[in-house]
């Protein structure tokens, strides 16, 4: 793929606000053919979509779609619409996500893990279902996949057990999916998957020595550069990468004082 996504059909999922947004803009400043918007939030989708519409002086094609993605047919139905109304993107970014900061015996047996589940773990694979087959019919077209997975599935979280379950599905998952592609040859078609740690103004905010927060502008960039370089694993910051190691050759309860005080992630937090 170029530097830029010109002249590409890109989809974000939870593009109303916060970095999905960010990823809208970057595609519309790059000059995308056309620019897809999922959200749930109706009126943040309409107002981000003619925010981005008039950034674009109608050089890039805003569509706007209201769809819940914990709901799994309103999926099929709405990539159905896209499809028909737009086409099948050659970009699909997975930013949507949601964090229910509890201890796992505060959880419903229903709502609370199931929609964690489904909404970071299962609804990116079912979008990328949906679009990957068109992807691989354009073998002459780039395409890019990115999935914002987070370093809780990588590490393990006190009260983030469901969250931390659901992104591990997801990491696993997709970079399985490019180990696929990759073996099938369809070389066109590039899976990234982006792992980072804290981020300034979200759930995951309060950082530590080695993984400060960032910002959200610091990430989209990150991640935007190496979805067009086609970068298998992103991992963010570079200590994410050394925590997996060390977890791998210390012994448990050294490494949970490690992670604790080093790392912070076995701090409890509160909030959402």
């Amino acid at each position: 793929m170029s530097r830029t996504v010109a002249g590409a059909v890109v989809l974000v999922t939870g593009a109303a606000r916060g970095m999905g947004r960010l990823y809208a803009e970057r595609a519309v400043a790059e000059g995308a053919a056309a620019l897809i918007l999922w959200d749930r939030d109706a009126a943040g989708l309409a107002s981000a979509a003619a925010e981005l519409g008039a950034a674009s002086d109608g050089r890039t094609r805003i569509a706007y779609y209201v769809v819940d993605i914990s709901d799994l047919g309103a999926i099929a139905q709405t990539a159905q619409r896209v499809r028909t109304e737009v086409g099948n993107p050659d970009i699909l970014i997975n930013n949507a996500g949601v964090v229910i900061d509890k201890y796992f015996w505060e959880h419903d047996n229903g709502d609370d893990t199931r929609t964690t589940m489904q909404v970071n773990a299962l609804a990116p694979m079912y979008i990328t279902r949906e679009f990957l087959p068109g992807m691989i019919r354009h073998a002459y077209r780039p395409a890019r996949i990115v999935n914002i997975a987070s370093a809780a599935g990588t590490l393990s979280h006190p009260r983030r057990s469901v969250y931390a379950a659901s992104k591990a599905a997801l990491i696993g998952w997709s970079d399985s999916l490019r180990l696929e592609l990759q073996q099938q040859d369809h070389g066109n078609i590039k899976v990234t998957t982006v792992c980072p740690s804290y981020v300034s103004g979200s759930a995951h905010s309060r950082g530590s020595r080695l993984t400060p927060a960032m910002t959200p502008e610091y990430v989209v960039d990150r991640v935007w550069r190496a979805m067009l370089a086609g970068t298998p694993m992103l991992l963010l910051p570079r200590a994410v990468g050394l925590s997996t190691a060390l977890r791998g050759v210390l012994p448990l309860p050294v490494w949970d004082a490690v992670a604790g005080r080093v790392l912070g992630s076995r701090r409890a937090r509160r909030g959402a």
